[in-house]
């Protein structure tokens, strides 16, 4: 499976960073990622739904911890390039080969502790007790 294209909108928050959809083999379109400023530095938040309790669950997500790592490496490469072009925030950009090495996130495959928005039954996802509030 690869990552043909990807749709990075920038937004002005502290610690939201960006809107991002992904697109898979030219075929299949996950929306609503997010990019998150954390304590350890940027990391992929994938899409969740809030439940009745007040906690997140991962509506998608990856199984395991090379697709997390790959995908949060081409997330991350096109934020880091459309925002040191200056590229405006309505257009979107398409993903590159490569990934950034060290993109963030606590290494083991999800965000750092504490900072998931759910990820239960994922590969390496963080609890999900307090978390970024939607906008």
């Amino acid at each position: 499976m690869e990552i043909t294209d990807v749709k990075v909108i920038p937004v002005d928050d502290e610690k939201l960073k960006a809107f991002v959809s992904i697109v898979f083999d030219q075929c299949f379109v996950v929306t609503d990622i997010k990019i998150i400023h954390g304590p350890k530095g940027l990391f992929v938040s994938m899409p969740s739904k809030k439940r009745k309790d007040g906690t997140f669950k991962d509506i998608a997500h990856p199984l395991n911890n090379q697709m997390r790592q790959y995908l949060e490496e081409k997330v991350l490469t096109v934020y880091r390039q459309q925002v040191g072009a200056g590229t405006p925030s309505s257009s979107g950009a398409m993903g590159s080969g490569a990934g950034a090495s060290g993109a963030g996130g606590s290494g083991t495959g999800g965000p750092p502790a504490g900072e998931g928005e759910g990820a239960e039954g994922g590969a390496g996802g963080g609890s999900s007790s307090t978390e970024t509030p939607r906008t």
